[in-house]
């Protein structure tokens, strides 16, 4: 299981399986949308010395989208026979690592949950997304726009991210009620003006 699809889930005895399939406006499966929960009583935070990587690759960013865990440092190997400037000018997290190559030997840490929308001063079509959630129950949706998630029972908030909210617009917000038993279902439509709850609402 990747971790940049995929967050390292707690070992939980109670945990049930959820199933969270995400639409646009057009009933259309959304790809790479970022679904999260929150659970209350879980630590926000990732524990110390957590790690991902976002490389370059064919002079793009793989994975385009990587969503983590507040408090996750982040190392951008360059995997290019060029050289990349990785840099973003999101509020989340701005930063820039200037012309490298290989691997730059500090990673850059992202400590607030929102956004980073980024980009290569070398080569503008680059594009990428560092999502960053306060929960250790994430994952992205695939092809078919479903989400598989592991989550204890209880009454959370699932959190609805995609790539064209970019970091503009707030992610869609909603309670979710999960069972104890059996896998829960939910289907869940992102609208095409990225209207949704405020966090924390």
């Amino acid at each position: 299981m990747s971790t940049a699809t995929v967050a390292m889930l707690p070992c939980l005895a109670t945990a049930v399986p959820v199933e969270i399939t995400v639409l646009d406006a057009r009933n259309a499966p959304l790809n790479d949308a970022v679904v999260s929960i929150e659970v209350k009583g879980v630590k926000p935070t990732a524990a110390a010395g957590t790690q991902a990587e976002l490389a370059q690759r064919n002079r793009s960013f793989a994975p385009s989208v990587l969503p983590i865990q507040t408090g996750t440092s982040v190392l951008f190997p360059n995997l290019d026979t060029v050289r990349h400037h990785v840099y973003s000018f999101s509020a989340t997290r701005p930063f820039e690592i200037k012309l490298y190559a290989g691997t730059p030997a500090s990673p850059v840490t992202f400590d607030k949950a929102g956004t980073a929308v980024l980009g290569c001063n070398i080569h503008d079509r680059m594009a990428g997304f560092i999502h960053v959630v306060n929960t250790p129950y994430f994952a992205k949706t695939s092809a078919s726009g479903v989400a598989k998630l592991d989550v204890p029972p209880g009454e959370h908030t699932v959190q609805i991210w995609h790539p064209s909210l970019a970091d503009t617009r707030q992610p869609l917000r909603q309670p979710l009620k999960v069972l104890a038993t059996g896998t829960q279902s939910l289907s869940l439509t992102l609208p095409a003006n990225g209207a949704s709850t405020p966090p924390g609402k």
